[in-house]
C-alpha cells in the first residue's frame, strides 16, 4: 500500500490539489474545485470514445448512402480472397486487411480499415480505395493520434506498393499541424461536409 501511495503521490497534479504540496488540509472551496475538475476529466474520458464511435457510425452511413445512390452494393469481402479480387461496384466496412509485419518470421498482421470501395469500372486484380473515418471534438487528441494513420499507410504500402489510395474522411477539429503531418506521409483527406469530393477518387 505504501508503494501504491508513493506512485499516486508522484502522479497527482498539485495544481488541482495545491494543499498536498503545502502539507495541509484542503479548504471546502478547494475540495469542491478539485472534485469538479476530476469529475469533468473522468466524464470526458468516458464520453469521448462513445461519441467518437457514434460519429464514425454516422460517417459510414453517409458514405454508404452516397455510394448506393451511384449504383454500388454493400457486400462483405471474403477473408480468404485477395483484396485485389474485390468485386467491382461493391463496398464494405471495417475490413481487416492483411499486411506485412515488421517481424520477418511472422506471417503478417491484420489492420482494420473503416471503408473499402472497389470502383464500378475496376478490372480485377485491382486494389480498392481505402478510407479511414475520423472525427474529433477538439484539436488536442488528433495530434496525439496522428501517427496511427502514418503507421497504417506505411504498412499498406509495404503490402501493396505505392499505388495504395488511402484517404481520411474527416469531421470536426483537425488543424494545420495534423493535416500537414498527414500530407507529409502521403495521406489525402476529404471533409464530411464535402461528401461529393469522394467522386474525385474515381468512384
Amino acid at each position: 500500500m505504501a508503494k501504491i501511495a508513493s506512485i499516486l503521490s508522484k502522479m497527482l497534479d498539485v495544481d488541482i490539489f495545491p494543499w498536498l504540496e503545502e502539507n495541509r488540509g484542503p479548504s471546502k472551496q478547494e475540495r469542491y474545485r478539485s472534485s469538479t475538475i476530476v469529475a469533468d476529466r473522468l466524464c470526458g474520458a468516458v464520453a469521448e470514445p462513445i461519441v467518437r464511435n457514434a460519429q464514425e457510425k454516422r460517417q459510414l452511413a453517409l458514405i454508404a448512402q452516397h455510394l448506393i445512390a451511384k449504383g454500388y452494393r454493400l457486400k462483405a469481402h471474403s477473408a480468404t480472397a485477395p483484396l485485389t479480387q474485390m468485386e467491382p461496384g461493391t463496398f464494405t466496412f471495417r475490413l481487416n486487411v492483411l499486411v506485412k509485419s515488421s517481424n520477418v518470421e511472422a506471417k503478417g498482421i491484420e489492420i482494420p480499415v473503416d471503408a473499402v470501395i472497389q470502383p464500378l469500372n475496376a478490372k480485377p486484380p485491382h486494389l480498392p480505395l481505402l478510407i479511414e473515418a475520423k472525427s474529433a471534438g477538439d484539436f488536442t487528441n488528433v495530434n496525439k493520434r496522428r501517427k496511427e494513420e502514418a503507421t497504417k499507410i506505411n504498412q499498406l504500402k509495404a503490402a501493396f506498393g505505392g499505388q495504395v489510395v488511402f484517404v481520411l474522411f474527416l469531421c470536426g477539429y483537425f488543424d494545420a499541424a495534423y493535416l500537414g503531418y498527414e500530407a507529409a506521409e502521403g495521406i489525402d483527406w476529404i471533409w464530411e461536409r464535402r461528401l461529393k469530393d469522394l467522386d474525385q477518387l474515381g468512384i
